[in-house]
């Protein structure tokens, strides 16, 4: 199952996680944009705990993935003068995005060949699923499609994924 790493070589996820999980014993894992967001807002109550963790990630080997569709939200939410008093302009905001990328263990899960399959199971098993819940769904199944399980998020509706284990990182921590 292919993904690309920081540096947007072809590396097979499988691969990374049989790495991964004899170096740590954990499972590969991904990233929802708002423990980012959480990590870049120094006035979220949140902000210590998420940013310690994408430090921690960001400095280590170890494999860690997100989409570009929460990397595209990360900079709507942080760029947004109705979220933020203060909205991060487009510089800054990519200047994080590119910290992520150059992060040695970070990749990015991108749609592959069974990407269409992959969705139609999903939307299949949870026929639920609409609106908001799309863009959701739309990581989640990047997150099957390659293998990946745990989500750190705080966002509950992941917890409508069954193949999804969601890690909150404020109880994490």
């Amino acid at each position: 199952m292919p993904a690309f790493d920081s540096g947007g070589a072809l590396v097979d996820i499988a691969e990374r996680e049989a790495l991964y999980q004899a170096m740590e014993g954990r499972s590969l894992f991904a990233v929802d944009t708002n423990v980012l967001v959480y990590a870049a807002d120094t006035s979220a109550p949140e902000h210590a705990a998420c940013r310690t963790l994408v430090d921690s990630w960001r400095e280590g080997a170890l494999p860690w993935y997100a989409t570009w569709g929460v990397l595209y939200e990360f900079l709507r939410v942080i760029t947004h003068p109705r979220v933020f008093r203060r909205p991060w302009n487009a510089r800054a905001a990519r200047a994080f995005i590119d910290a992520l990328l150059q992060s040695p263990g970070f990749g990015v899960l991108e749609h592959t060949p069974r990407h269409a399959a992959v969705a139609a199971q999903t939307l299949g098993e949870i026929p639920a699923l609409r609106g908001h819940l799309l863009h959701d769904a739309h990581t989640a199944i990047l997150m099957r499609e390659h293998g990946v399980r745990r989500l750190y998020t705080r966002d509950t509706d992941f917890h409508r994924f069954p193949f999804v284990e969601v890690i909150d990182p404020l109880a994490a921590t």
